[in-house]
């Protein structure tokens, strides 16, 4: 490579686009030399000084430069953006930015151009940017700017500029956010591994683990190993394995090769020899509670200097399985009273009887998770070995395995495990729930598990932007569920069809005069702001339905604004003795101004055998418990939500007929919602939270009619099914018609 770029990490401001676009184009190397007065490149023995000449240089070196006339207006904006200091320009930009990047991928062109990067990079340059950016007011702009910062090269950019900051005290820390990177990682050679016991489903806790490890696999064009960590005969089932393997494909994720820790059970078992033989393990019948109270205390075991000979009898026992055996198990020998607890002579084998689901009888002695995980990471090429922090004090004696039996080195990078209010995580609570009714089964959308979470409508790009922003932060905390939500909005929104539906025991009849005098259809775009999605057919009849909460607030003689219609004037309503609206009439007047009215309604056009609408429930859920954090020692039967599920029956328009389960839409002004299938015939959609509080706020207390919780966890439930049963239901075709005498309208809604 024949350019360098030179600059200084403490460069301010840094020259984000130029870093990022030599490592985009691979046209140059570059050097951090925090001697360096400011920035330069050095290209075919020439020296060039300026960021924006050093971006149109290298971007013209690798093919980027775009022949546009927009191309200029845009190096000129990210000149701007990096010295302009009064809050409503920036705030005035960000808007025009946001704007144009509604209907469009990249700044210019179809591809990713010079004018991209330098304006990524202004942006990228700016605190008080990046702190508007995260406000979640400009969707647009967020998502190409993501875009262009999860890309591998940008991150690799990223990651050293990150280690040239870094001090020697904390060179193995990297900094929390989007710049993640690996230690000692080297391109085409990291070897990742997600290792997840085959005895439950995946749930949200996984999910950073599983997506961490296949994100930094695909960066360093390495290679993800799925591993089933079987050495549980007691809690593990195949159909666990292929149920996580489903889990993974939901999340889009797919390992490079599949492994089992019981392949390598024989030479575990060898390697157990080998510690034992070197006096580095021993066999030991310490009762457990005693040995845990032992191990608190600092107190060796009594069986801890027992002869090589013995404890090689012993583990003959243990493999045995024989009465006398079955009392022993293999401890490592590493300390009796170090600080750290995990490395007082933990239990590397033991002994049960269960046939194992894929070695069936051969084997009577298991290794511990802490035994085998090192071991089959460094014999499998594991490069690094990505963990939650909770294992942190167990690092040293996961390193301790390897050297103890001299084997390949392995790095551990950790990151802190996510914990969400109101949600259960353990497997033996989450049962508790499936065994006693409480739920439909794994899949529940109340359930945390991986297909509960994207039953309700989480998509996995909202899944992987949460779980690469959360970094490799060490906080434990438990996290509220409005961001993940509010992100999966983002992604939804510019995608969701929109479509209607009036509640059944909500609905008015109205009668429209001046209206059609037989039924006229258009065809209207799905969504407003991006044709893309499709068109839909709307039906214009005099009689529609409208919902009883417009209804009621309805003045005599106001104008209000039929949504895709036009305006329309109240002449009367009626209201029974209860206040509720029983029937509204209204004169159309699509000469009216819809800027000028206040109330813009959903509306249906009256069901009939020309026009059926479809019955359809809306499901709404709660939280499955009342207290933010269970402690180990409550009893979750204490804290069961009486009510977690809300249902509503309404009719929507005909169009739904056309979606598959699994489709995600709006209902508009009622919220985004997921299809789930048919029961009855009728279609189900799962109400999917936007972030807003009052989407995700526990319901608990509104209802007071509610049965006692423990009363709900001993009744039996008579829902034996764990998805609804999905039927194809067929709508009848509607006559189009191409022209009306009434009113004109675009084929193409304009907002």
């Amino acid at each position: 490579m024949s350019a360098t770029l030179t600059v200084s990490s403490k460069q301010l401001p840094f020259p984000f686009a130029a870093i990022v676009i030599a490592a985009y184009t691979g046209k140059s190397d570059v050097v951090f030399d925090e001697t360096a007065s400011g920035i330069s490149l050095t290209l075919n023995g020439t020296t060039i000084t300026s960021e924006e000449d050093i971006v149109k240089a290298l971007a013209k070196e690798g093919g980027l430069s775009e022949d546009s006339s927009k191309t200029p207006s845009f190096f000129a904006l990210a000149k701007t953006l990096q010295t302009v200091a009064a809050f409503p320009e920036t705030v005035a930009a960000l808007d025009s930015l946001d704007d144009y990047l509604s209907f469009r991928t990249f700044l210019v062109g179809h591809e990713i151009t010079a004018a991209d990067w330098i304006v990524w990079g202004a942006l990228k340059g700016s605190i008080k940017i990046l702190g508007l950016l995260k406000n979640n007011q400009h969707p647009h702009l967020l998502r190409w700017f993501s875009h262009l910062e999860s890309l591998k090269q940008t991150q690799l950019a990223l990651t050293d500029l990150a280690a040239a900051k870094a001090t020697k005290a904390r060179s193995n820390k990297t900094a929390a956010g989007f710049a993640l990177g690996l230690q000692n990682a080297k391109d085409g050679q990291v070897v990742t591994r997600f290792p997840p016991e085959p005895s439950g489903y995946l749930h949200i806790g996984h999910t950073k683990a599983a997506i961490l490890n296949q994100y930094f696999a695909k960066m360093y064009n390495g290679k993800l190993i799925v591993r089933f960590d079987d050495t549980n005969p007691t809690k593990e089932r195949t159909e666990f394995e292929d149920t996580i393997l489903e889990d993974l494909r939901l999340l889009d994720i797919h390992g490079d090769i599949i492994t089992h820790t019981s392949d390598y059970f024989d030479t575990l078992y060898d390697l157990a020899i080998k510690l034992i033989k070197s006096g580095k393990a021993y066999a030991d019948d310490t009762e457990q509670l005693q040995m845990r109270d032992e191990r608190f205390k600092g107190i060796a075991s009594a069986h801890r200097n027992d002869s090589v000979e013995d404890n090689l009898n012993r583990f003959d026992e243990m493999k045995a399985g024989t009465t006398e055996g079955l009392r022993w198990c293999i401890r490592a020998k590493i300390s009796i009273d170090d600080p750290n607890k995990a490395l007082r002579d933990p239990v590397i084998y033991r002994c049960n009887i269960l046939s194992h689901h894929r070695t069936g009888e051969k084997w009577k002695i298991y290794p511990t998770y802490d035994f085998a995980c090192p071991i089959v990471d460094s014999i499998e090429g594991v490069t690094h070995a990505l963990r939650t922090n909770e294992y942190r004090d167990r690092n040293p004696q996961y390193q301790w395995m390897i050297d103890a039996l001299e084997l390949r080195k392995v790095n551990i990078w950790d990151f802190s495990r996510l914990n969400f209010i109101y949600t259960l995580l353990s497997k033996r609570k989450l049962h508790w729930f499936v065994e006693k009714g409480l739920v439909s089964g794994w899949d529940d959308p109340r359930f945390p598990t991986v297909r509960g979470i994207r039953r309700r409508g989480m998509t996995v790009e909202a899944l992987t932007q949460f779980m690469l922003s959360q970094g490799p932060s060490q906080a434990v905390v438990s996290l509220e569920w409005d961001s993940i939500w509010s992100l999966n909005k983002k992604v939804i929104d510019p995608i969701a069809p929109r479509h209607w539906a009036i509640l059944n025991n909500k609905s008015v009849p109205v009668t429209i005069k001046g209206g059609p005098t037989t039924p006229e259809i258009k065809l209207l775009p799905k969504h407003k702001k991006n044709q893309e999605i499709g068109e839909k057919k709307t039906v214009y009849t005099s009689s529609i339905l409208i919902e009883q909460e417009d209804a009621i607030s309805f003045d005599d003689q106001e104008e209000i604004t039929l949504m895709d219609w036009g305006n329309a004037i109240i002449r009367s309503k009626t209201i029974d003795g209860s206040g509720k609206v029983t029937a509204i009439e209204m004169d159309l007047n699509l000469e009216g101004d819809f800027r000028k009215t206040k109330k813009k309604i959903t509306w249906l056009s009256s069901p009939t055998s020309e026009n059926p609408l479809v019955p359809v429930t809306l499901v709404d859920y709660d939280y499955l418990i009342t207290k933010k954090k269970l402690e180990e020692a409550d009893d979750v039967a204490d804290f069961v939500t009486p009510v977690t599920e809300f249902k509503e029956e309404a009719l929507a328009d005909a169009n739904v007929n056309d979606l598959k389960r699994g489709d995600i839409i709006q209902f508009e002004r009622k919220g985004y919602f997921v299809f789930d299938g048919e029961l009855d015939g009728v279609k189900h959609f799962i109400l999917i939270p936007d972030g807003r509080a009052a989407s995700i706020a526990s319901k608990a207390s509104v209802s007071t009619t509610a049965p006692d919780a423990k009363q709900l966890a001993s009744t039996t439930s008579t829902n034996n099914s764990t998805m609804y049963p999905m039927e194809r239901v067929y709508g009848k075709d509607l006559t189009l018609s191409t022209s009306t005498k009434m009113y004109k309208m675009d084929s193409v809604y304009k907002s």
